[in-house]
Parts: C-alpha cells; structure tokens; sequence
C-alpha cells in the first residue's frame, strides 16, 4: 500500500483554495497554478516537452487544459493507461455569509462549527475524517489522487512498464470544451510516442445511492445524456374567446406530464435502469404581457441512456409527443363542451390534430419547397443569432427553429423534437474486446486486493450514473446515432459541434474510481478522507499495475 494520504491531502487543499469556478478566469489561474506545480518536478524539469498547457479550442471561454506524462523504464511496453478528472467547479452562491472561506477547508470547517448543521454533517465535521468545501469531493481530491501517482511514478519509472497520461480539464461543469480539446493532443501523443491506449481511469465523485447506503463504488462506463426539446406551436386567441385558440403552454404541459418521471422511458442494460426523464425547462416564447395567448412554448428533458441510442429516443418521444397531443385535444374539446353546456355559447368543435416532426423532418421538407432560398436565409440567420452571446446553446436551438418555422405553410398547431445541447455519449463496457476485459479483469483483482485494508464494501456497477467526462474517451454508438444528433440539432456547426472520430480515435474503454462524499454542488459538499486519499490513489495504482503486467 502506498502511504499517500498526506501528500494526496496537501495537494487537495492546494488545488481547492483556487477558486475555479466554471465560466470565470479561475479555470485559467488553476491550470496555470497546476502547470507550474508540475513544471517544479524533477521529472518535467528534465523532460519539458512531457508537460503542456493547452488552450480549449472554439470556446468563448479562454481556459486551459494541463497534460501530461510519464514513460516507463522497466520495459519497452507501449501500453498506456489516462488518469483523468476536472478542475473547475459549480459556483459558491450557496454559501451565503460563509462564501469567502468556501475554498479554504480549514476556515470553513471551523466556521461551520458554530452553524446549525443536519446531525449527519455535524458527526462528519466532528469525525476529523471528513473534509469540507467547494470542489474538495467534486473532483479536486480525485485530481489530486491522480497528481499524486504521476508524482509517483515521475520519480520512479522503474517501476512502470509502459506509460501513464495526466489529464486535468476544464468546463466539465459545463460545455466539456476541456476534455473534448484534449482528445487532440492524446491523438498526436498517440501517433508521437506510439502510445497503446488500453485503458482510461476517471476520477469523478461517488456518493450513496439511498439512505443509509455504505457501498463505495466503483463504475464501469457511464450513463449517456441527451437533452430532446420541443417547440411547440398553438393557434393565437384573445383570452376573451379562449376555446377560438390552442394555447401552447397547454400542449406543453400535457407534454411534460407524458414523459416526466415516466418508467417507460428507463432504459434499462446490464442489469441496471437509468432515472426517467424530467423537465429542465418549461417556458412560452413570448417577449412581454399582452392579452393574447402565445404564438409558441419550449420545453426540454433531462434524458439518460444506457443501450439506447439518440435515434432510438427521437422515435420514442416522437411517440410519446403524439399521445400527449392527442390527450391534450380529448381534454381541450371536452372542456369546450362542458363551457358551451354551461354557457349557452355554441360547440363548434375541434379541428386540430396531432401534428409531431423531428427537426430534421421539417428541415426536409422546407428545403424540398423552398430550395437555397430557405437554406441561404437560415445560414444568415445562424451567423445573426451568434453575435448574441447571451444566447446559450439551447436558447440558440430554440430560435433557429422558431424562424424555421416561419416558413412552413401550413401553420396548424404542432410540436418540433429536436436536441438543443451537448450529447454526452453513453458508453458500456461489457468486456466485449481484449481491452475491455484486462481492464474489467485488473479492477476485479485490485478490489479482491484492496478490500480487507477498508472496512465499507466496495462495489462495482456497470453505469456511472452522473454526466462525466468519461463520456468523450469512448464510444458505442454507431453512425446513425451521432447523425441523429449532429442532423436534429440546429445549432449543429454553427452555436454548437463535436468532432466525434475523435472520440473515435482514441476510444479507450473507461471506469471511474473516485472520492466518496455528499452534497456535490450544495452547501455541506464533503469527502471523506480514508476512502478518498488513501483507498482510492491505492485502488487506481494497483488497476494501472496489473494492466501494465
């Protein structure tokens, strides 16, 4: 066993006393600051061009990435294992009075002695085993894990027989501009240096999965993430003749109770089933109060994935879409009916229906109708909407499918599915090649291994159950899911893009072995520190041991 906890400790509360939220300069100060931390080894003193600060590419952010490595001398194996984890963080807000001493442990731990704290976080504060503040669980302490081994094998490479990659990204919390930048330099080492890329060691939080859970776990692959969205049109009415008009915000929230928290959109793989979808966003697209009802709604869902693809769920909320509308109308024209009853008004019925198309559908159809025209109008459009920077990418999505919409001549109400944000690919590793099943192999030993020196069970599950990082070294999709993607989003190279042979490129099959704690991203964020400074650098060393044997 390494003896690593001081060292791993002192580089955690170094990196979390750099504010580095994301979207702010800090992300800039803390690859800067680690750059130079590790300028100061021995080794990268000696072997400069092992080390680099990288800026993101196409990003409105000036940020940075820090890479480095480490070649091994007990033999002449190519095989390389990437360590990995970012180092920005979600914002201090949440700490109110207490925000200036959020990235400072020791302050805030001692001022949070005299708050009013949940029993759980005050037994954690008293423990002395527990650490508290922004960024200690979400992931700097797992940077620092991963710091300390290539600290480690800097000064011994000996005792590495092939290499080991150190990856430190920026904008995890956001875009992943950090990671999915990165992916170029690994291919240019890889092509370089002849680096074998057999295995890749994220290390990400992991946290109780119920109440009174004490597994610490260990995941295999992650779960993928989409963010299907909807532009919703209605037919305008003065709110005087109500039942003259479809409202859009109706149609949307028949949509949102469709497929919020709905069972038969878990996908299930591997023995292990995501969460359903939830709304991230309801709103109508009108710019100010007026008596009319809106032209038009927008909504978007939280959608995880484990088998499926981005096709796969297009059809499946396109059917959803369809019921909800359908039920929406059945309400609608009951309502109308029971109002004139009562009234005395006449029923004119209903003569809407159901009407559902991808983004890519109408795309094709405007197109067949209007040729260069529609196309040359959107392109300029999309080069206008940019110089908004305000605009995020699914606010941008939303208005490049309003204009679209513009043209379409039949103007009856309908809803638009499209995806309006950064697809974050799921990725199972089942043991399906030679990589995947040493690597499955390496940390069913290192566990057997490690487990009698820590008394909470360590278990593995197949799904990293958050979105990651890990989702852009890897990829199970085929052609026909990414196009389903890159095809259904509007935004798609212009406001947003992602050059997945990249991924390709590398695709290195991925677990994540991180610090255990609670609260990420709120107020009483912690880790505690036996698992995450001494299991964890000592479960990641022996994996990256048996899989350079």
């Amino acid at each position: 066993m390494l003896q690593c906890r001081e060292d791993v400790l002192a580089f955690t509360k170094q990196l979390v006393k750099i504010e580095s939220i994301v979207n702010t300069n800090g992300e800039k100060v803390i690859a800067h600051s680690l750059y130079t931390l590790l300028s100061s080894f021995p080794y990268f003193n000696q072997n400069p061009k092992h080390l680099t600060l990288e800026q993101t590419l196409s990003d409105d952010h000036e940020r940075y990435n820090v890479l480095a490595f480490v070649k091994g001398t007990k033999g002449n194996s190519n095989r390389t294992v990437i360590l990995m984890g970012h180092m920005d963080t979600v914002g201090i807000e949440d700490y109110t009075h207490l925000k200036e001493k959020a990235c400072d442990p020791d302050e805030l731990m001692q001022a949070l002695k005299g708050e009013e704290l949940p029993l759980s976080a005050k037994n954690h504060l008293d423990s002395g085993d527990w650490l508290f503040g922004r960024g200690v669980l979400d992931m700097k302490s797992g940077v620092a894990s991963n710091l300390y081994l290539l600290n480690y094998y800097s000064e011994h490479p000996e005792e590495l027989d092939g290499n080991l990659v150190f990856l430190s990204e920026c904008d995890e919390e956001d875009s992943s501009h950090g990671v999915l930048s990165a992916l170029k330099t690994l291919k240019q080492w890889k092509e370089e240096h002849d680096f074998d890329y057999v295995a890749a060691i994220n290390a990400d939080f992991v946290s109780p999965r119920y109440e009174g859970d004490e597994n610490r776990y260990i995941y295999k692959g992650t779960v993928g993430k989409l963010l299907p969205s909807f532009f919703i049109t209605g037919a305008e009415t003065h709110v005087g003749s109500a039942f003259e008009g479809l409202d859009p915000n109706f149609l949307a929230a028949e949509l949102t109770k469709q497929i919020n928290y709905n069972p038969e959109l878990c996908n299930e793989a591997l023995g292990e089933t995501t969460v359903p979808p939830v709304s991230l966003k309801q709103t109508d697209l009108k710019p100010s109060y007026t008596v009319q009802t809106a032209l038009s709604a927008y909504v978007y869902y939280n959608f995880f994935i484990h088998s499926w693809s981005p096709k796969d769920v297009l059809e499946l909320l396109k059917e959803q879409a369809h019921i909800a509308f359908d039920n929406a109308l059945q309400t609608f024209a009951e309502r109308y009916k029971q109002y004139s009853e009562r009234s005395g008004e006449p029923f004119v019925g209903v003569t809407w229906k159901p009407r559902v198309f991808t983004y890519e559908e109408m795309e094709q159809q405007l197109i067949a109708e209007n040729g260069d025209k529609f196309v040359t109008h959107m392109d300029e459009f999309k080069q206008t909407l940019l110089k908004n920077t305000e605009l995020d990418t699914r606010m941008f999505a939303a208005r490049v499918v309003e204009e679209a919409w513009k043209w379409m001549k039949d103007k009856n109400p309908a809803m638009i599915l499209f995806y309006s944000s950064l697809y974050s690919p799921r990725i199972e590793l089942s043991g399906k090649n030679d990589n995947e099943m040493k690597l499955i192999q390496a940390l069913d030993e290192a566990v057997e291994e490690i487990q009698p020196v820590y008394q909470h069970p360590i278990v593995t599950r197949n799904f990293f159950p958050y979105i990651s990082d890990m989702s852009f070294v890897a990829l199970s999709d085929d052609e026909e899911g990414i196009n389903a993607v890159s095809r259904n989003n509007p935004g798609w190279g212009t406001k947003h893009f992602v050059e997945y042979q990249d991924i390709r490129d590398i695709n290195v099959p991925v677990i994540n072995i991180g610090p255990y704690g609670l609260d990420a991203h709120k107020k009483l964020e912690r880790m505690e520190m036996t698992y995450s400074l001494e299991i964890v650098p000592n479960l990641t060393n022996s994996v990256i041991t048996k899989l350079l044997r």
